[in-house]
């Protein structure tokens, strides 16, 4: 790599996928540094890495924190920022190198264009940015020649499979799931599932919001639609299977029938240091993976009936237009009220169904359509739920 570091924004740095990125970077603080951090609301975390990783300045999107952070950071030089307006002129700031857009959910979506816009690199955690508008997105870093670097564990093992093969064609990708906490459980059983239940995730340690779509398949689904738009496929090229060792990522098979498939200890910091450091890989300390501890891997079908809300994103990914924008919506709005005790596990498939059922399909959005699809989604959403 060459000697200049690269200047990091971290757009999410409370969350799980910005806590580790900053992880990565104080293990190498001869090739990162950290330029900006956002978060939306933990004002007290982001004082805490501020202080620590001294960027040159923060955003916290609730405007209602501005001033605990302003008055923490005081005897700084660190500028502090203030609302979701401050989100996007922020990503469009000219001092940093690389983006990793780790905001969680359809909130991102603004900063990740704002940085396209620039011509900033992006590692992309925040996979509703392509279930909402890919085609959007994908075509206009395609334009600005913006390089896309999935940070997702999934994504990542495909990009790394791909790696030196852009002139052999793609038969299917095959994206693995752990299959979550509830794998082989029947709706006799989720009915009864409560928060605290889907957050624990055998696998990975994750935030709340995914947890719980990992313990739905959501995140499966949604994950199917990113990989469409991330490298270019037919949503017929795209397969889901349940690994519950969560050891192989995702593989790729080509034409020839030859399938490549990444490994690994399940570690979200593995991905996320080697978007940081694309397209060289540097060393780490992380676990590694012994394979004479290793006695089974399985594979097999996802249980699409018990776990509808796959079927439902799988329908959305092959039917396209904006149902995959209304889908994570609804989604967005489902699971916010079930980690509230509002809703059941079970209640979280129906506003989702009842809402894509509900709203006009549109075969070909403006991003102008799909702000307006997200929004109508929320409110009918939110209406089924009577929040």
């Amino acid at each position: 790599m060459t000697n200049q570091k690269k200047r990091i924004a971290i757009f999410g740095s409370t969350g799980s996928v910005g806590t580790q990125t900053l992880q990565v970077i104080a293990a190498h603080p001869d090739l990162f540094e950290v330029e900006l951090l956002t978060a939306h609301s933990n004002d007290e975390l982001l004082v805490e890495q501020a202080l620590q990783f001294n960027p040159n300045a923060v955003v916290i999107s609730d405007e209602t924190r501005y001033g605990k952070v302003k008055q923490a950071l005081a005897s700084t030089d660190i500028k502090v920022f203030a609302g979701e307006k401050s989100l996007e002129e922020a990503a469009a700031f000219d001092s940093y190198d690389l983006m990793v857009a780790a905001i969680v959910g359809f909130a991102g979506l603004k900063s990740v264009m704002q940085a396209i816009e620039n011509g900033k690199a992006i590692a992309l955690a925040n996979k509703e940015t392509l279930v909402v508008a890919g085609d959007i997105v994908m075509r206009r870093a395609l334009e600005n020649r913006v390089p896309i670097i999935p940070v997702d564990s999934e994504h990542s093992a495909i990009f790394q499979c791909l790696v030196g093969e852009t002139r052999n064609r793609i038969e299917k990708v095959i994206l693995t799931a752990s299959g979550g906490p509830f794998l082989g459980k029947k709706p006799n059983f989720l009915v009864n599932v409560k928060r605290d239940h889907a957050l624990q995730h055998p696998n990975w340690n994750m935030g709340a919001k995914i947890s719980v779509d990992s313990a739905t398949l959501m995140n499966k689904g949604l994950e199917m639609i990113e990989a469409r738009w991330l490298f270019n496929l037919a949503p017929s090229q795209i397969q889901a299977v349940i690994h519950p060792q969560s050891i192989i990522h995702s593989m790729v098979q080509f034409e020839d029938g030859s399938i490549k498939a990444q490994m690994g200890v399940p570690d979200m910091k593995v991905p996320i240091q080697y978007a940081l450091s694309f397209p060289h890989r540097i060393p780490n300390d992380f676990p590694r993976l012994d394979f004479k501890k290793i006695s089974t891997l399985t594979f097999e079908d996802p249980d699409t009936k018990t776990f509808r809300n796959l079927a439902l994103a799988t329908e959305a990914l092959h039917k396209g237009g904006n149902l995959p924008c209304i889908v994570n919506a609804a989604n967005e709005i489902a699971v916010w009220a079930f980690l509230r005790n509002r809703i059941g596990f079970l209640d979280m498939t129906e506003v989702i169904e009842k809402t894509a059922e509900k709203l006009p399909f549109i075969s070909q959005p403006t991003m102008e359509e799909y702000l307006e699809s997200d929004g109508e989604a929320r409110n009918y959403a939110a209406s089924l739920i009577k929040l």
